[in-house]
């Protein structure tokens, strides 16, 4: 399956006003791909538009709360009315509540759902026939929630698993018609981003996340790349390919490591009243920015670098397996 150049590309990101969805929007414009940005934030979305035609970019915004289809609908609607055909399709909103699962209520379980997951289904729904159509991306930035354990979030969590599930049935029968679509699930272990000013809580303080945290770049670097190369999975932060990997082989161990401090590191020293706004039910304003509170404890990804440029993470590997092999066979000599 072979995809276009990014700067031959239409994408609609879903989710661009803030976060890694703005910088990913950014990302794509400046490497010359026409962009649709979504969000419920008109304030963010226009500071967008205008940011990206600042840097001689080319972008429309549609409004747009991705838990009522038909607004998703207009999303790619209005791609294919202004440019044709959609190439790539992103779609990275989302929102939580922090809180134990006996103080989340049915209403606040049921919206992180239908915004985190069937928001996402409804992406897809309005994307593959115009993907069909040419060839294409179908890029959802899940979490790597959607493999381990997330305390404090049950909601988030089972609407991150469900996102992994929907996306694993999906590929198949994808493949299974012969159709050129690449389905990729990105996975970012925690990113600083204003998601914790925004997401509500009822812990009494700002939420946080489980350091080191990813860059939003980091993330959106990987999105670029999938957007060219097709991809399966791809888990972004070294942090959270570790824990992947260890959940799959040690769940237990990955269980001890959350009790001990899965709690506490999702709680930071900022009080914060439950009744403050949040944005589960609408957009909360000041945080249309890439970066959130947490910038000091942000870190760079060295294994998404080797990800990203397979011949020198395929001669690391080599240079690593000849160089056990050398020490094996001394050590059978000696």
């Amino acid at each position: 399956m072979k995809l276009k150049p990014i700067n031959q590309q239409v994408v609609a990101i879903v989710g661009a006003s803030s976060g890694i969805g703005r910088e990913t929007a950014l990302r794509f414009a400046k490497k010359g791909a026409k962009v649709v940005v979504a969000a419920r934030s008109e304030s963010g979305l226009a500071t967008l538009v205008n940011q990206i035609k600042e840097l001689g970019g080319d972008a429309i915004a549609v409004i747009a709360d991705v838990s009522e289809f038909e607004q998703v609908k207009a999303i790619a609607d209005q791609a294919i009315a202004t440019y044709g055909r959609l190439d790539t399709w992103v779609h990275v909103s989302g929102t939580s509540v922090v809180a134990p699962f006996d103080q989340v209520t049915p209403e606040e379980f049921r919206r992180v759902l239908d915004v985190n997951l069937n928001g996402q289904a409804y992406g897809a729904m309005v994307a593959l026939p115009h993907l069909k159509q040419g060839g294409g991306a179908l890029i959802h930035v899940s979490s790597l929630a959607a493999r381990v354990p997330f305390p404090l979030q049950s909601p988030y969590a089972a609407s991150k698993h469900g996102i992994a599930g929907f996306l694993d049935s999906l590929r198949i029968e994808l493949q299974h018609q012969k159709q050129p679509i690449s389905v990729t699930n990105v996975m970012p272990a925690i990113t600083n981003t204003p998601i914790f000013n925004k997401i509500r809580t009822k812990m009494g303080v700002e939420p946080a996340g489980l350091p080191p945290y990813n860059k939003p770049s980091t993330v959106a670097d990987a999105i670029l790349y999938v957007a060219e190369h097709p991809t399966r999975d791809f888990v972004v932060g070294d942090m959270g390919r570790v824990l992947e990997m260890l959940q799959r082989i040690a769940p237990a161990i990955v269980d001890r490591l959350f009790l001990q401090v899965g709690f506490t590191a999702q709680l930071s020293g900022e009080p914060k009243s439950p009744d403050a706004p949040d944005n589960l039910y609408g957009p909360l304003s000041g945080y249309d920015v890439v970066e959130g509170d947490f910038g000091k404890l942000s870190v760079p990804s060295f294994t998404d670098w080797l990800d990203r440029n397979p011949p020198i993470k395929w001669s690391a590997i080599t240079v690593v397996a000849a160089s056990g092999l050398i020490a094996m066979l001394g050590g059978i000599s000696g």
